[in-house]
């Protein structure tokens, strides 16, 4: 099983964390937790998950995804999910997650929703 890749970088005042593998129930996934903390520690908190490049997600790596949005709320900050594959949209549907997390088609789409 691949371990998640993430990588992150700046657009104006917002972070872009780019995920790729899969989001699974293991010590990778809170690898995800780390980083949003490391984020929030910084004062960076306008969060967008980039999943374009994530192939599954199970139930642990959607328990991380709200635990991060949790954490970042509380900061006073959002997180918000780009483009979000059609079986993990599913997903998030299935589980009422949908109500919770903006997900955007784009990441310009994302980006200017913090404005």
């Amino acid at each position: 099983m691949a371990a998640i890749q993430m990588t992150e970088r700046q657009v104006g005042d917002v972070t872009v964390v780019d995920l790729s593998g899969k989001l699974t129930t293991d010590h990778e996934a809170q690898r995800l937790k780390d980083k949003i903390n490391s984020l929030i520690q910084q004062q960076r908190n306008r969060v967008i998950i980039n999943l374009a490049e994530v192939s599954y997600i199970d139930s642990g790596g959607l328990g991380q995804l709200v635990s991060c949005y949790s954490s970042v709320a509380k900061a006073d900050g959002q997180l918000k999910l780009v483009h979000v594959s059609r079986k993990n949209h599913d997903l998030l549907a299935i589980t009422r997650l949908v109500t919770i997390f903006d997900t955007f088609d784009s990441e310009d789409d994302a980006i200017q929703s913090f404005r």
